[in-house]
């Protein structure tokens, strides 16, 4: 039976049933206070084995270089080497520290991913208690238990990260199983305030128009039919709020003209080992970052094409004049790049 479901409208009166993310994109920036520029993030590297003590230094020095978020992978919950409140309280002091340190609201997303839902909420409470802004699921958590922790986030004033982890194993294949628009419009309507959406140029393989599509379905208020998007219904949002899409995995600041091209501003980019990777540590690597995404905003605002070949890198290395680690940066990664053949396709 080979069936997939590409796309699906959803009825207005149906929508009105959800309540949507809690926050959203307008909600979350008030927070942060950081208006007009993608934000910046990363994940914590190497994802398993560090102490708590290690893992609070990486969220520490990264948010202290300039990151807004860091982030648990999706496989840390409560392992041997590092059990969960161990991580909330490390965690909490790196973001504090750097939140004193640079005057900005900063946060971590922890993962509260568990094996039952008492223990999800169990987990949610306590990273609320300890001072979190955030905490995060995965996908792999199932509907039930993703709509149960929204709707907890949204009654106790927490953003809420989703991370995809398992959607390929339905996502992925042309002939069977669903499209993950169809999952970035459910995720919407549970209230989920992130949500992992593609990169474009990672490792996480994406055609360029669907991932446009994706961001259009999480962002737009009301959407146009778009088949080159792979936007198969007009359908309104029905006052639903936006959800922020993450881009992750395998990017690095030489990119950055073609992640702003690709992705606009609202999106939250996140540098795992390209900002960890950084030979100079992982402050300098989220200096690096922060430079090169400001740099490029300025550019473009000032309407520069940042976007061509020619002008992009050029501001970058101009950047760079003046900032030791995104120099680094640019010549550790120069040649890197991911080109895989999408295999979600519009065809």
């Amino acid at each position: 039976s080979a069936l997939r479901l590409e796309d699906m409208r959803i009825p207005h009166s149906y929508l009105k049933t959800f309540q949507g993310p809690a926050t959203g994109v307008i909600v979350e920036r008030e927070r942060l206070n950081k208006y007009g520029t993608p934000l910046l993030g990363a994940t914590v590297k190497p994802k398993l084995g560090l102490s708590g003590k290690n893992y609070g230094r990486v969220i520490y020095e990264g948010l202290k270089g300039g990151l807004d978020f860091l982030k648990d992978d999706e496989n840390i919950n409560s392992q041997p080497f590092m059990r969960w409140r161990e991580r909330f309280l490390n965690c909490m002091e790196g973001i504090n520290r750097a939140s004193a340190a640079t005057g900005e609201v900063k946060g971590s997303y922890l993962n509260i991913t568990a094996a039952t839902m008492d223990e999800v909420i169990k987990r949610a409470e306590y990273a609320k208690e300890v001072g979190s802004i955030i905490v995060m699921i995965d996908l792999v958590m199932g509907y039930t238990a993703i709509q149960t922790a929204a709707i907890w986030a949204r009654e106790n004033d927490m953003l809420l990260h989703l991370h995809r982890a398992g959607n390929s194993t339905y996502a992925r294949q042309k002939n069977h199983g669903i499209n993950f628009r169809v999952i970035c419009k459910w995720m919407r309507m549970s209230g989920v305030d992130h949500i992992h959406a593609g990169t474009v140029v990672g490792k996480l393989e994406g055609d360029p128009l669907m991932i446009k599509g994706f961001y259009t379905t999480l962002l737009a208020t009301e959407l146009k039919v778009n088949l080159a998007y792979g936007i198969f219904f007009d359908m309104d949002w029905a006052s639903l709020r936006k959800c922020m899409p993450v881009a992750s995995g395998g990017i690095h600041c030489g990119q950055m003209h073609q992640l702003i091209t690709y992705l606009g501003d609202d999106v939250v980019l996140q540098f795992g080992g390209g900002t960890i990777g950084h030979p100079d540590g992982i402050q300098a690597g989220a200096t690096a970052n922060r430079v090169a995404m400001e740099s490029m905003v300025l550019a473009r605002n000032e309407g520069l094409d940042i976007f061509s070949n020619e002008v992009g890198p050029r501001i970058l290395r101009d950047a760079a004049k003046t900032c030791g680690p995104l120099q680094t940066a640019l010549d550790l990664w120069k040649d890197i790049s991911f080109n895989y053949t999408s295999t979600d396709t519009a065809d």
